[in-house]
């Protein structure tokens, strides 16, 4: 927690002083800070690009999918009991349930989360945190903001984060060595999962900056309010004609292929 909060401080450090980055003509109206999120984004970028995107690649490479699949499935287990505290916050009574049974299948049947078995009796999984916790009560989403390491975000996520961390079981493990191994297999894990929607980032974007943001904000916004936000209220950032951008869905494109699958 206290690198969490080292993180927080410097963040509000460089708001401090690069608050009047930019010119107004070149600031989006939710990107305020472009100049210190263009920076950090930059920062996180290298880091990715020369440390721990080669860390994945080698990772997916060497480890058996199945195996691969249970680590990510535990992770998911474990996230379960955010989504579920989240799920009361927000009164989602019959979702909450739903949850809770969802957990207890995987973390019996599904031996600790390894094996989704909850998936496959028709329980899928939802995605809920405090952030969305906040905008699910009213509570503006704040200026865009990109945190190191821990890339995109809003004011208002970011709060969100620290709550969530809290909650979080690997947060609770006592052993600081142990706590940052788990920390970093979850890393690794979870950026080698996001290996197909690097690479369409990379080949598609004229500016990955502002597909970026605003992939984000598009998905973030459609989350609060359960994939049916106010008419017009993603259309200012909405840089997609048909649906929100899923870095996780499935159209087969494998980022290892020299080329992409031919068009349909």
């Amino acid at each position: 927690m206290a690198a969490l909060q080292r993180t927080l401080l410097l963040v509000l450090t460089s708001l401090i002083f690069s608050g009047c980055a930019g010119t107004p003509e070149t600031r989006d109206a939710h990107d305020p800070l472009e100049g210190y999120n263009r920076t950090m984004y930059e920062f996180n970028d290298g880091f990715d690009r020369y440390l721990l995107k080669p860390v994945a690649e080698g990772y997916d490479a060497v480890m058996p999918n199945q195996i691969n699949n249970s680590i990510s499935n535990f992770f998911s287990n474990l996230d379960d009991l955010v989504v579920i505290v989240n799920d009361i916050l927000q009164l989602k009574g019959d979702q909450a349930l739903h949850d809770i049974g969802r957990f207890a299948f995987n973390s019996t049947f599904g031996l600790l989360g390894l094996f989704d078995v909850a998936s496959h009796m028709g329980m899928p999984k939802h995605n809920e945190d405090f952030g969305q916790t906040l905008g699910h009560w009213g509570v503006d989403s704040g200026p865009y903001l990109v945190l190191p390491l821990l890339g995109p975000s809003t004011v208002r996520d970011t709060t969100g984060l620290v709550v969530d961390w809290q909650l979080d079981p690997i947060a609770q493990i006592e052993d600081t060595e142990t706590r940052w191994g788990v920390i970093a297999l979850k890393a690794v894990d979870t950026r080698a999962g996001l290996l197909r929607a690097s690479r369409i980032l990379d080949t598609a974007a004229l500016d990955p900056y502002v597909f970026l943001r605003d992939a984000y904000l598009q998905r973030r916004n459609s989350l609060v309010y359960d994939g049916e936000p106010p008419q017009g209220e993603m259309e200012e950032f909405d840089p997609f004609a048909e649906e929100p951008f899923d870095p996780l869905a499935d159209d087969g494109f494998d980022p290892l292929a020299d080329e992409p699958p031919p068009a349909e």
